[in-house]
């Protein structure tokens, strides 16, 4: 099944997982005694998270590391892109209209 970032990040607990690879790189046992789940859970998270390519492993002795690899995320970035422009000028409307609301008040 091919999967894509969106997929990956749609799940909170893969979002959870991401963030804590991404300041350390971390063992499939030591995330799951980060959650309330699994380790064969948190297996099943960090297999669709390195299918996606957010994540890379690193076999150290008998353990396995997962590095957060932030290329993948561009598409998320690049997605983001278009909308950004539209809620960057809604706000900046909204923002004057506070301002002409707030200097309102003021003269009275």
């Amino acid at each position: 099944m091919k999967r894509d970032v969106f997929q990956a990040i749609a799940d909170p607990t893969r979002r959870a997982i991401l963030v804590l690879i991404a300041t350390q790189a971390t063992t499939p046992t030591a995330l799951a005694g980060e959650f309330n789940i699994t380790r064969q859970a948190v297996s099943k998270h960090i297999k669709i998270l390195t299918e996606c390519q957010l994540l890379k492993q690193d076999k150290v002795g008998r353990e396995i590391y997962y590095h957060f690899d932030a290329v993948k995320m561009k598409e998320v970035d690049k997605w983001l892109d278009q909308f950004k422009k539209h809620w960057e000028d809604r706000f900046d409307r909204l923002d004057k209209l506070f301002m002409n609301l707030n200097s309102n008040e003021n003269e009275k």
